[in-house]
């Protein structure tokens, strides 16, 4: 993919007219490889067919739920996932986002909000990792090692990938390491200029980025919590009292 217009999107819905919607509207945008799918068994066949680069997905189903959907491509896959849903209840979001969705949208929607929180996603997955400089060091935590470029995080014989999201936010705490990042400098580097209303969600990524860099992720050492202010990633456990 040399461009986020050839990128590969698989957009599942069991709404006839929100399939059509969705590729009128990406297609009349300039994005030229689209399939669709009304129900979980033709976007598990979809996606093994057509290995999609993202993934719109609702949450409501007739033969199952776009949660258990995504659980089922991350097994093979780290594709991006933009969930798309009439369901606003926060646990849903909440869930959504920690099973390590990176977007949330609901019905309705305009058009050019689904357009930009999906370009994001494809400029943050697939081309901010391009322009990294090769030579960057990993950064070790401990017995962990975490490789910036491939967003690997080596422990021992195991391995960790990392979202697009928790690579984002390291990255930004790494740039700072040593000292305060506040929460609305995170949100920025993650979702852009235009991260208001994600504040809320931050700590559902901070969380799971714990559970891969930390030992006891109730119990940091290395990624603490500042109260009232942001997060800090530490140089040394000797920072730590």
């Amino acid at each position: 993919m040399n461009h986020i217009y050839e990128a590969r999107i698989l957009l599942v819905d069991d709404n006839p007219e929100i399939l059509e919607m969705l590729e009128n509207i990406l297609a009349r945008r300039g994005f030229l490889s689209l399939r669709t799918a009304p129900d979980c068994e033709k976007a598990r066949e979809l996606f093994s067919l057509y290995m999609p680069e993202l993934v719109v997905l609702d949450i409501m189903l007739p033969d199952g739920d776009g949660f258990s959907l995504m659980r089922d491509f991350r097994l093979v896959s780290d594709v991006p996932v933009l969930f798309l849903s009439a369901r606003d209840e926060d646990n849903d979001r909440l869930l959504g986002l920690g099973l390590g969705a990176d977007d949330y949208i609901t019905k309705p929607f305009l058009p050019d909000e689904l357009v930009l929180r999906l370009t994001a996603i494809l400029k943050r997955t697939y081309f901010s990792r391009l322009r990294q400089e090769p030579e960057d060091p990993p950064l070790v935590l401990g017995d962990r090692t975490v490789f910036l470029k491939s967003g690997i995080v080596r422990y021992g014989t195991e391995e960790r990938t990392l979202t697009a999201k928790e690579l984002a936010l390291l990255k930004k705490l790494y740039e700072n390491r040593g000292n305060i990042v506040t929460f609305d400098a995170l949100s920025d580097a993650v979702w852009g200029e235009n991260y208001y209303g994600y504040e809320n969600t931050l700590m559902v990524h901070v969380r799971r980025l714990r559970e891969k860099i930390e030992d006891h992720p109730s119990a940091p050492v290395w990624l603490l919590t500042v109260r009232g202010l942001g997060y800090r990633l530490v140089r040394d456990r000797k920072e730590l009292s």
